[in-house]
């Protein structure tokens, strides 16, 4: 699972006007940011929007037993569970990041969440037993998916499904697929401000200008931005553990988890995924932070999903590790050209081009 802090900022100007409507979902913030007076009826299709929102968290959420995602952890050890066909597609989706991330991404490190404390958002470091057991019942390993009946089983007791680092990204590809439909040209929409969508332009169409312009921050330094994204047409994610952390025993640990070992991800500070849809920028930037700088490498071969992925379409990376000195940053890119990223830069900050 990914804990993730407000990593993003909406770029603006003196001619962009916007107008944004918002409610809080998923332990976060969602908006909608549309161009001020092009979308008569923004508001009313926000509500839609959100209502939508509220709709998915009911379903995927751990905290309430009624959810579809809480039903199948409760019976799905003791037989298949039907589940519902867009829900599992997203299954069968996590279960592909999982395998081409090296078990970096895994939907299903419920018990490790728990077993650290981060499902109730309080991290304790857990006893050895505690943390062996939690392991052995940790991993896409016992989770069975079957296509032609859309059902479910683990083949173990204890497996949890936990979607906290995909399904903020999900709900809001749910959110655009309804705003194109009803006609939406340009429009940005995020979790959190770390799970971002934008469709279209930001602001006036004129010559020169494309996509919608999103600030990195500093993770060290919160008041200064690290560097501007521009997504043309493309989704974002940002995992990261800089408010979202424990001290033990003067040890920083991080509520970011590395299934393969179950403890705390470590030597990252910030981990950003620019792709075609926002749940796989939001599941792999949370691979990325796990994996590190081998992780660039890894995620250049990753294809998202067929029916969102354009040709050409690659997988961009912003990896943010400490520097060489304190309060500095080393920053390594994939796949992002000039049009995309620009570093903001200044002193402290080492820029390196990977991909």
């Amino acid at each position: 699972m990914s804990h993730r802090d407000a990593a993003m900022t909406a770029d603006s100007g003196p001619d962009l006007h916007t107008l944004v409507v918002g409610r809080d979902a998923m332990a976060c913030r969602f908006e909608l940011v549309f161009n001020a007076g092009e979308v008569p009826e923004a508001t009313e299709l926000s509500l839609e929007a959100l209502d939508l929102v509220d709709a998915i968290e009911s379903r995927i959420t751990v905290y309430r037993d009624s959810s579809e995602l809480a039903r199948i952890n409760a019976g799905a050890a003791a037989g298949w569970q039907p589940v519902a066909p867009d829900l599992f597609e997203l299954l069968l989706h996590a279960r592909d990041l999982h395998d081409r991330t090296g078990g970096a991404f895994d939907i299903a490190a419920g018990s490790l969440v728990r077993g650290w404390g981060f499902l109730r958002r309080q991290g304790r470091m857990p006893s050895d037993e505690q943390l062996a057991l939690a392991r052995e019942t940790a991993g896409m390993r016992w989770v069975e998916l079957d296509p032609a009946g859309r059902r479910v089983r683990f083949t173990r007791d204890g497996v949890e499904l936990n979607l906290g680092a995909i399904g903020k990204g999900w709900a809001l590809d749910r959110v655009v697929e309804l705003l194109r439909a009803r006609g939406v040209a340009s429009v940005l929409v995020h979790g959190g401000s770390s799970s971002v969508r934008a469709v279209g332009i930001q602001g006036p169409d004129v010559p020169g200008r494309s996509g919608w312009r999103v600030g990195l921050r500093h993770p060290s330094r919160p008041d200064r931005r690290l560097a501007t994204i521009t997504l043309h047409d493309r989704a974002l994610g940002t995992s990261g553990s800089g408010t979202q952390f424990f001290i033990d025993r003067g040890r920083k640990l991080g509520h970011i988890l590395d299934p393969r070992t179950g403890v705390p991800a470590e030597g990252v500070l910030s981990a950003t995924v620019v792709a075609s849809s926002a749940a796989d920028a939001d599941a792999l930037a949370t691979a990325l932070y796990v994996l590190g700088p081998p992780g660039l490498q890894r995620l250049s071969t990753v294809r998202t999903d067929a029916a969102q992925t354009r040709s050409g379409d690659a997988i961009g990376a912003v990896l943010v590790l400490p520097g060489r000195t304190a309060g500095s940053v080393r920053v390594l890119t994939a796949n992002l050209d000039a049009g995309t990223l620009a570093i903001d830069g200044g002193e402290g900050v080492e820029v390196v081009r990977v991909l």
